[in-house]
C-alpha cells in the first residue's frame, strides 16, 4: 500500500513533522515536501535521507510540486506566518487566510482526494477554511486542534502527581487559542477523578501553565515546533493505521458551522465522530465562549 503523505511548508513545524516521521515506525512510505524556498527543501531531503540507514521505517522522501498532492492520503499544512512574540494566534489570521486559498486551491487541482491535516494558526479558522476552500467532505478535514495542548496538560499534572502522562485521562478543549479551557469535571487517574489528587489553586496554576506555554517557549527560542510536530505523527498513524484512537483534534461542528476541539475519533477516513463529553455549567459556558470566539473571527474575515 502506498501511503503517501505531502508537506506543505517546511519552515520549522514542518521539518520538526518530517523528522519526527523518519524517527518513529510509521505508516507513511512516501513523503513529499512542498515549499516556495525549493533549494532550502532540496538540502532538507538530502539530510532526512541520511538518516535513513538509522531509521525504524523506510521510507522515500523527495521534493515535490502540488501535483504529487495526487494520490496522496494526507496533505500536511504546515505553511504561514510565524507567531511572533507577543503576537496571539489570532493576530495572524489575516496572513494566513490568504495563503490558504492558493495553497488548497492548488492541491484540489491535482485531483487530491485524500484527508487535510492543518497545522497553520489560527488552528480553528485555517482548519474551516481549508475545509470551505477544498469541498471536501468535513470529515476529511481536521486540524491539530489541542493535541499539543492536551500533552502539555498531561506533562503537568503528570509532574505534579508522579504518573505518566500516558495514563492521565484529561484533555483540553475548545479553541486551540487563549479561550481554551479544561474541564476538570471529566478529567481523571484510573477512573478517580483528578479532584483527588489536585487542589483548586493547583488546577488554576496548571491550566495557566498550558494556556500560556506556547507564549513562554516563543519567548524564549523563538517558535513551537518539536511538539507539535509529534501531535502531527501521532494524528498520521491514527489515520493510515486506521486506529479509531480518540484524540482531541480541531473537527466540524455542524451545529455551530464552526471547527473547534472536543475529543474525536480518528480513523482512516479522518474524523469518524466526534465524542459528546457532559459539562458542568462553568465548563459549557467557556466552550460557549470559545465557539463565539472562532465565529466572530471567521465573520470578520
Amino acid at each position: 500500500m502506498n501511503n503517501k503523505v505531502v508537506i506543505i511548508g517546511c519552515g520549522n513545524v514542518g521539518m520538526s513533522y518530517a523528522y519526527a516521521l523518519v524517527n518513529q515506525r510509521t505508516y507513511v512510505n512516501e513523503l513529499v515536501l512542498i515549499d516556495v524556498n525549493t533549494k532550502k527543501v532540496e538540502g532538507e531531503v538530502m539530510d532526512l535521507n541520511h538518516c535513513l540507514a538509522y531509521s525504524p521505517s523506510k521510507i522515500n522522501i523527495k521534493l515535490g510540486t502540488y501535483d504529487d498532492c495526487k494520490g496522496a492520503k494526507i496533505v500536511v499544512i504546515a505553511a504561514g506566518a510565524n507567531q511572533n512574540i507577543g503576537e496571539t494566534r489570532m493576530d495572524l489570521i489575516y496572513k494566513n487566510s490568504k495563503i490558504f486559498k492558493d495553497i488548497v486551491t492548488n492541491v484540489m487541482n491535482s485531483g487530491f482526494d485524500g484527508i487535510f491535516l492543518v497545522a497553520t494558526n489560527p488552528l480553528d479558522v485555517m482548519t474551516y477554511l481549508t475545509y470551505k476552500y477544498s469541498n471536501l467532505p468535513h470529515n476529511k478535514v481536521l486540524g491539530t486542534g489541542t493535541t499539543l495542548d492536551t500533552a502539555r496538560l498531561k506533562y503537568l499534572i503528570s509532574e505534579r502527581v508522579g504518573v505518566s502522562p500516558k495514563d492521565i485521562d484529561a484533555f483540553v478543549m475548545g479553541e486551540h487559542g487563549d479561550s481554551e479551557f479544561i474541564p476538570w469535571s471529566n478529567a481523571n487517574i484510573a477512573l478517580r477523578s483528578l479532584n483527588a489528587y489536585l487542589t483548586e489553586k493547583e488546577k488554576n496554576k496548571i491550566e495557566s501553565d498550558v494556556r500560556n506555554s506556547a507564549y513562554e517557549i516563543i519567548e524564549r527560542k523563538g517558535a513551537t515546533y518539536y511538539g507539535i510536530g509529534m501531535c502531527l505523527v501521532r494524528i498520521t498513524n491514527a489515520i493510515l493505521g486506521d486506529e479509531n484512537v480518540i484524540l482531541s483534534i480541531s473537527a466540524y461542528d455542524k451545529e455551530n458551522d464552526v471547527y473547534i476541539s472536543t475529543p474525536a475519533i480518528v480513523n482512516n477516513n479522518g474524523v469518524k465522530e466526534k465524542i459528546f463529553v457532559p459539562f458542568n455549567k462553568e465548563e459549557s459556558l467557556k466552550m460557549e465562549n470559545s465557539i463565539k470566539v472562532i465565529k466572530e473571527a471567521i465573520n470578520n474575515l
